[in-house]
């Protein structure tokens, strides 16, 4: 199977599986379509599912392109790029190691949060890690890559991602090393803001960088297993609000990996939730 019909299949896929992300978002599709995946995978990725042999594998592009590439296009498969911060490389092979810092997420989430952001042509956008480059890509190809700043706490994964979208036949953003938490002041204000890592609590540069009226989409984490897709509007005071829009599973922004007591972040207790049930179904709220 070619690129294009990985592409096609993939499309399908997150069509009828994952929501019909692409629907009312005629420039996503042609984003997705007319940007190749694969031009922003690493040659050498880990698969984010233990072997038989209890290892994460390594899919190696020069050793078996068809494998790779059908991991490349698989929908709902992120694939790691970075274990513990750099200490581990896709060189040294398979590894026990969990502790996964940095990847290129899944298509159907990628679809999916940009579905949610629904950026404008022209708007100021500012992204919250780079990773390899390709959401990046997407979000250039809708609001003009002079619009989008990205930044990247990882200086190499920084460079990597720069010269990759720099060497496409396409204007390329934005790319900065920076602590996503602190935003990026210099590019600021912002129509809206993206992150592709997870917060415990929204970072109070994010809300003074939005313009008022502008949207915050980030994963926040949850104390019920996974993390939340959270879509917010600032308001003119600093503040913002909004939804949990799907679940999901991100790697933490590294100045919040520490985990915090749920209750100091807001959230309640398990005791403070009640269950009604009756005959067409039930229903939990906060009590």
């Amino acid at each position: 199977m070619d690129e294009r019909q990985h592409v096609e299949q993939c499309m399908e896929i997150i069509d009828t599986y994952r929501g019909g992300y692409f629907n009312g978002r005629p420039w996503l599709r042609d984003a997705f379509e007319s940007i190749p995946r694969s031009h922003f995978v690493p040659d050498r990725v880990w698969w984010p599912e233990r072997d038989t042999d209890g290892l994460y594998p390594v899919f190696d592009r020069t050793a078996d392109p068809e494998r790779w590439l059908e991991a490349v296009y698989t929908p709902t498969a992120a694939l790691i790029t970075q274990i513990a911060d750099g200490k581990i490389s896709p060189k040294d092979g398979p590894t026990e190691s969990s502790d996964f810092t940095s990847s290129i997420s899944c298509p159907a989430v990628v679809v999916q949060m940009l579905h949610h952001l629904d950026p404008q042509p022209g708007e100021k956008v500012l992204e919250i890690g780079t990773g390899t480059g390709y959401n990046a890509a997407l979000l250039a190809h809708r609001v003009g890559a002079g619009h989008l700043t990205t930044v990247e706490i990882d200086p190499s994964t920084a460079e990597q991602a720069r010269a990759t979208l720099h060497i496409r036949d396409a204007p390329a953003p934005h790319v900065f090393v920076a602590d996503g938490e602190g935003g990026y002041t210099p590019h600021a204000p912002y129509d809206r803001l993206i992150s592709t890592a997870c917060v415990q609590r929204i970072p109070p540069a994010w809300l003074e960088q939005v313009k008022p009226g502008g949207v915050i989409l980030t994963p926040v984490a949850t104390p019920f297993g996974d993390d939340a897709l959270t879509l917010l509007t600032v308001d003119d005071v600093g503040h913002a609000k909004g939804r949990l829009v799907a679940a999901v599973r991100f790697m933490r922004v590294r100045s919040q990996r520490q985990r915090r007591p749920w209750r100091e972040l807001g959230w309640p207790r398990l005791p403070d939730f009640e269950l009604t049930a009756g005959p067409d179904g039930q229903s939990i709220r906060q009590s």
